[in-house]
Formats: C-alpha cells, sequence, structure tokens
C-alpha cells in the first residue's frame, strides 16, 4: 500500500499527542488514508518526564513523542504534518473539511479530535517557570517524584480539601493554602482530623533556585518552606473546533474543572464520523494512559464507522 497524499482522506486526527498518536496508530494498522496535524502543544513537553505511563514510566515526555512518529512512519498509509487546525466543517452530503493557519485545506471522511486543552492556573511569579515539575496539577503524575518533601496545595474549598486530603499518599506534611479563600468550619476540621496545615494569606510570589521551589512568599511579609505545590487547573479547549463540527461540549464543574468534548463509552461524539480523545475529552482528570486508551478507541471507532460507510 502506497502513501496517499491526495484527494479526501479516510481520516484526519487533529493533534499528535499521546490521544491523537494512538488514534492514528490504530487507524494505521486497519490500513485506512490517515492524516495527522500536529500543533506540536502537547501539555506535558514542560514536564521532566512521564509518571505512571505503563512501559513509559519516567521516560522524557519529548522521546515518547518522538519513539511514536517513528513507529507510525513505519506505515506508509499514514502521513504526519506540522499544522494547527483553525476552522471545520460538516460538508453536504457527508464528510468533513478543515482549514490550517496556512490555509491548506484538507477534506476526510471522519474526523478525530484529540488536539489536547489550555491548563489554567493561577499565573503567581515563579510558578510559570516551575509548572510540570515542583509546581504540578496531577498527583499521580508528579507525587513520587515530590515524595516526603513539605508539600502543598493551592485552592480552596471542596476542591482543596479533596486535593489535600489526597495528597496524605505521598507525605504527611501537607498544607492547603487558599491564598486568601476562606474555609468553612466543618472544612477545617476535616483538614485538622487529617493533618493538614492551612495558611489563608494571600500569596506574592513563589522562591527556589531554577526549577526547584522551596518557600511561598506571602504578600504581608512572611514565607513558608514548601518543597512542591499541587495547584487547582482549569482544563479549556484550545479553539471552538468541536463546537463548530456539532459535538457536544461540557462546562466543567467545581470538583474537576474539566472543558471536555462529550463522548460516549467508545469516544464517539453524536456526530456521524466525529470522534475525540485525549484531554479534551475526558471528563476526569486527564493522564498519559487515558489518552493513549481513548485514542485507541477512538481509531477503532473510526474504522468500524468507516467499514459501515459513515
Amino acid at each position: 500500500m502506497t502513501r496517499r497524499t491526495t484527494g479526501p482522506w479516510e481520516c484526519i486526527v487533529v493533534g499528535a499527542g499521546a490521544a491523537g498518536m494512538s488514534a492514528g496508530l490504530t487507524l494505521a494498522r486497519a490500513r485506512r488514508t490517515t492524516l495527522i496535524i500536529d500543533a506540536g502543544r502537547q501539555s506535558n513537553l514542560a514536564a521532566p518526564d512521564i509518571g505512571g505511563l505503563l512501559g513509559h514510566d519516567r521516560r522524557a515526555p519529548a522521546r515518547f513523542y518522538a519513539e511514536g512518529r517513528v513507529e507510525l512512519a513505519a506505515y506508509p498509509c499514514v502521513e504526519s504534518r506540522p499544522g494547527e487546525v483553525v476552522r471545520g466543517e460538516r460538508e453536504e452530503g457527508g464528510g468533513f473539511a478543515v482549514t490550517l493557519s496556512d490555509g491548506r485545506r484538507e477534506q476526510a471522511r471522519s474526523i478525530v479530535l484529540a488536539p489536547g486543552t489550555d491548563y489554567r492556573y493561577p499565573r503567581l511569579p515563579g510558578m510559570d517557570e516551575r509548572w510540570g515539575s515542583s509546581v504540578f496539577h496531577c498527583p499521580f503524575c508528579r507525587g513520587w517524584e515530590v515524595s516526603d518533601r513539605p508539600l502543598g496545595v493551592l485552592a480552596d474549598g471542596a476542591v482543596g480539601v479533596h486535593g489535600a486530603l489526597n495528597l496524605r499518599a505521598w507525605s504527611d506534611r501537607i498544607t492547603l493554602l487558599t491564598n486568601g479563600g476562606e474555609l468553612t468550619e466543618e472544612q477545617r476540621a476535616r483538614l485538622a482530623a487529617g493533618g493538614v496545615g492551612v495558611d489563608e494569606r494571600p500569596i506574592a510570589a513563589l522562591d527556589g533556585p531554577g526549577a526547584e521551589l522551596r518557600t511561598v512568599v506571602f504578600a504581608g511579609g512572611g514565607e513558608l518552606a514548601i518543597g512542591a505545590l499541587l495547584v487547582k487547573t482549569i482544563l479549556r479547549q484550545r479553539s471552538s473546533l468541536a463546537g463548530d463540527l456539532g459535538a457536544t461540549v461540557i462546562e466543567p464543574d467545581e470538583m474537576l474543572s474539566v472543558e471536555a468534548i462529550k463522548v460516549d463509552a467508545m469516544q464517539r461524539t453524536g456526530v456521524p464520523g466525529l470522534y475525540a480523545a485525549g484531554d479534551a475529552a475526558t471528563s476526569v482528570p486527564p493522564s498519559m494512559a487515558a489518552a493513549v486508551a481513548s485514542g485507541y478507541l477512538a481509531g477503532a471507532s473510526a474504522v468500524v464507522g468507516l467499514a459501515a460507510g459513515y
């Protein structure tokens, strides 16, 4: 089978993170002509390593993606291209078209949306340079690496209480930092019973050498020794593409804070021929392991849909 680069594709995969490449590999092995469009914005590139992905535990994300691209290149029916999809449309009679930022237009019988999400967190001074290392959003991905340090949780309300109590699996020195937010007496009692400290002072900055966190500096003066910080993060769609193509997007709730494309158990959006996977299509805290699995399911669903004629 030769590589196909002209005419409508059988599937376009938007995004080349763990979910997008997993979907692409599944489609490739089913010999479906597939275009993978890679904007190069994989969210975990800021992290020094991957945590909790079997077979790739503690591997650098860049290495994981590089090895994935090599695997995909072995299949002649798949093409990977750099680019960013800025617009999508459903065509009369079925199928889809996408437009890239450079003006190129590509058509396909089906689409897998796996563009990832934007991670939005408080932009305190000193946070960006530590993001993914000593400042993180997922304890299952990063908790092992920061075990037994004095750990902080930057959040308030029910989210903060839940995060602080959960973080006790990695350290017995936990402080909930509300950054000026207030807690109820019931929440204070739960934290006290769990051996979690509370500091409600507004935060001015994070400090430490390089990407290492040593202290939290407070706006009114004073500081607290903290070796790593779990931060409440809201995940938002990177564009209106899912909605433009007819998919439903679920608004974040208080606890999970994920704006997600609505899919069923097989990653189908409800629009014939349109599937979604990865961070952009999960209503639970995201992970690399979950992204790989959802990408496989989305790719398999696309293969089945193509065989059925949609």
